[in-house]
């Protein structure tokens, strides 16, 4: 018997983070342009996702198509040892033209967990060309995300994080208190006292210390204060600690700033960005580096290679749309885009943060964040925002939107009232 696609695609295509017994919906996505998805019925939506964050200038972006088009008629693909390209060199320029002046070596991975994972790597193999390998541990703060991959869960939350079933078979890392300071609160000195505590008792045996600047992502969509963010530049400096910056999800203006780091004005020894480098056409990632610790480690054991080399590192066809995606953000017209969606953000959402259901209101840049008293249904709650017209995933209690920047007024009206909409169905079920 011949079963449609959609049944097709429930018995046994895995999607992500999804039970293979009762998997969610999956809405058939037929195209998108700009901002909307147009589904398999006709029925358009608004995209308050970006795709995880990543589609920063919208879908079918002429500038992207472009370079997509022509670099395919060059070649997609070929191999990154011994050989290089004309794309990867476009992208390691505008990349170390955008980050901060320090940051001058690039690796080009294939998706943020892999770079993460480099990054780690890097500062391992840093201590290591320097015969210290007793600094093998790091150092993060609870709450946050950084990766599926095993290196990437050993830093990501380990209570309420997605990977504590792994918890037994990933290394043991050390994790800090999440920062209880909001950007919006006054800063104490005492805030960051166990941070200094922790530092002093482990730094012998700290290799880096990693966390997502000012946003604290997947992990839960927290705000914290830069001077937080500050100290943990000192401390790693006064106590000889790497600093990695994961700006996956922060990275090329989604905070308001370029990158988070510079909320607080700091720079860290190793960078990883992904998600929006592509503008979200593809999955590509990198890890940049000081000239200090590239040099370093090619002092070091085995020739003083960087031990990792991914089959599709430096793909051709990706570094293309990632340097003209990067060459749109030189541009600088996302700090006006982004500094709109932050003012409309405020004015539309931050006042449902005053109903009962709702623990609390925020907004950074072009993040929304409605953290619910309950847990969400994903399922109820998708549905609901289809009819209306929006494309929104919660998760846990986190009903959020990170909008591409090129949405126009009305649509991001039409996410924030599909957020309303659902927190006055939660309201009559409270009443």
């Amino acid at each position: 018997m011949t079963i449609s696609d959609s049944e097709f695609d429930r018995q046994h295509i895995w999607h992500p983070y999804t039970s293979m017994l009762n998997p969610l919906p999956a809405y058939k996505v037929e195209s998108a342009k700009g901002c909307t998805l147009t589904l398999e019925n006709g029925e358009q939506v608004v995209d308050g996702m970006s795709s995880w964050w990543a589609v920063i200038h919208g879908y079918r972006n002429s500038r992207l198509d472009a370079a997509a088009h022509n670099q395919i008629d060059k070649m997609s693909h070929v191999m990154f040892g011994g050989i290089t390209h004309q794309p990867a060199i476009d992208l390691a320029k505008r990349l170390i033209d955008l980050t901060p002046a320090a940051l001058e070596r690039v690796f080009i991975a294939d998706s943020g967990s892999v770079s993460v994972e480099v990054a780690i790597k890097m500062a391992l193999q840093f201590w290591l060309a320097q015969e210290r390998p007793e600094k093998h541990r790091l150092l993060t703060i609870k709450g946050g995300y950084h990766g599926d991959t095993f290196k990437a869960m050993s830093v990501c939350d380990p209570v309420n994080g997605m990977h504590h079933l792994f918890n037994k078979a990933i290394n043991t890392q050390i994790f800090a208190d999440a920062p209880t300071l909001t950007p919006d609160d006054e800063w104490t000195e005492d805030a960051g006292q166990q941070l200094k505590l922790w530092f002093e008792q482990f730094h012998t045996e700290l290799a880096a210390v990693i966390l997502e600047p000012i946003v604290q992502g997947a992990g839960g969509m927290r705000f914290y204060h830069p001077e937080y963010l500050k100290l943990i530049r000192k401390l790693c400096n006064d106590y000889d600690v790497l600093l990695i910056a994961d700006e996956i999800a922060t990275g090329f203006g989604r905070t308001g700033k370029l990158f988070a780091c510079e909320h607080a004005d700091i720079t860290p020894d190793i960078l990883c960005v992904g998600k929006a480098l592509t503008g979200g056409y593809m999955t590509l990632a990198a890890t940049l580096t000081t000239k200090k610790v590239a040099e370093t480690i090619g002092q070091g054991p085995g020739g003083g290679a960087l031990m990792h080399g991914p089959t599709f590192m430096g793909n051709p066809l990706a570094c293309a749309v990632a340097a003209e995606s990067l060459a749109i953000i030189a541009e600088n017209n996302w700090q006006q885009q982004v500094t709109g969606i932050e003012a409309q953000l405020e004015k539309e959402l931050l006042p449902l943060g005053n109903y009962k259901s709702v623990k609390h209101a925020r907004v950074l840049g072009a993040i929304g964040v409605l953290e619910m008293q309950q847990p969400i249904n994903v399922g109820s709650a998708q549905k609901r925002f289809i009819e209306l017209g929006a494309w929104i995933r919660p998760f846990g209690r986190l009903l959020y939107i990170m909008p591409p920047y090129v949405i126009t007024k009305d649509e991001l009206s039409r996410l924030t009232h599909a957020m309303k909409d659902y927190i006055e169905s939660v309201e009559k079920l409270l009443s």
